[in-house]
């Protein structure tokens, strides 16, 4: 089943944590024959337990028929750290949604379900993840754990990123990035959801992404965008006031005026990213809202297996 018809089926319930099961769910059952070594939970076999080992892993049910304790053993045992980062200012809470839209139908909203996916997976995969959130300030920091509760707490900060489109934030990603680099001490992955809106200079944006690969830590950038208004451009020709939502700038045109030149230069900055990403060996992802997750979970496999 694709993860579209999925999440339309199950659109009207607005628990985080069982909309992100339900699309993992979704994309484990399409696969017929998992290519990813260490995917699931799924267990080889079974060994006897000796006294002293973790009981973590013992299969009561098996307990119950035989009497005897008996372990699960895991095709893949995996001790991956991940490390999600979320950009949060204004710019992420655009589109404003219209009152039958859904909430990952804007930038926040799809980083916010795309985080809770990974986060589902990892926790399938028994695997620690961590979160930060910045905007013009550093809003959050957790660290890499893989408990219940601190999957519940993280779930409930993302959550709250959905609430605050209210306040008008600028993005000081350089700063923010830097300081996030600083405090991941143990090698990660880190996956970054971000518009990529940032007015400094592009040298020292990429000093910092490249920041961030210290440690040899992997480094996955997935730039989101409205592929409709943002990319594409797509408005008729009436004249129309466009609103910068984080400096509140004002500017009136005709849409049709500047569309090709529009295109042009936001094509030439996807590929600029792309290139130098690629350079700095950043895995780069355009991602639009409202796109499959399929995208995301592929990646984020895909990398994983790199991440030796």
């Amino acid at each position: 089943m694709k993860i579209e018809s999925q999440i339309e089926k199950i659109s009207s319930f607005q628990h985080l944590e069982l909309l992100a099961n339900q699309v993992v769910e979704g994309f484990i059952s399409g696969m017929h024959k998992s290519p990813f070594h260490g995917f699931s939970a799924e267990f080889a076999e079974h060994k006897v337990y000796n006294v002293g080992e973790s009981t973590k892993h013992i299969d009561w049910k098996l307990f119950a028929k035989t009497d005897r304790l008996y372990t699960k053993c895991f095709e893949e045992e995996t001790n991956l750290r991940c490390h999600i980062i979320i950009d949060n200012s204004s710019s992420m809470h655009y589109p404003k949604l219209k009152s039958d839209q859904q909430f990952y139908e804007s930038k926040i909203g799809f980083s916010v379900l795309a985080s809770a996916v990974l986060m589902n997976l990892l926790k399938k995969q028994r695997d620690a993840v961590g979160l930060s959130v910045f905007s013009d300030s550093y809003e959050y920091y957790a660290p890499e754990k893989g408990s219940d509760r601190h999957h519940r707490m993280i779930l409930n900060k993302l959550e709250g990123l959905l609430d605050n489109s209210k306040e008008k934030k600028q993005t000081d990603t350089i700063t923010y990035l830097h300081q996030i680099a600083e405090k991941i001490h143990r090698r990660s992955m880190i996956i970054l959801f971000t518009d990529m809106f940032q007015s400094d200079n592009e040298e020292a944006l990429f000093n910092a992404l490249q920041h961030l690969k210290h440690d040899k830590h992997k480094v996955v950038l997935f730039h989101v965008v409205d592929n409709e208004t943002e990319l594409k451009f797509d408005f008729d020709n009436a004249p129309r006031k466009f609103i910068d939502v984080e400096t509140g700038d004002e500017v009136v045109i005709f849409a049709d005026n500047v569309k090709e030149e529009y295109e042009k230069q936001v094509g030439d900055y996807f590929k600029k990213l792309a290139l130098t990403c690629a350079q700095n060996k950043i895995k780069y992802i355009p991602v639009g809202v409202g796109e499959s997750f399929e995208k995301i979970l592929t990646t984020y496999l895909i990398e994983k297996q790199k991440f030796g």
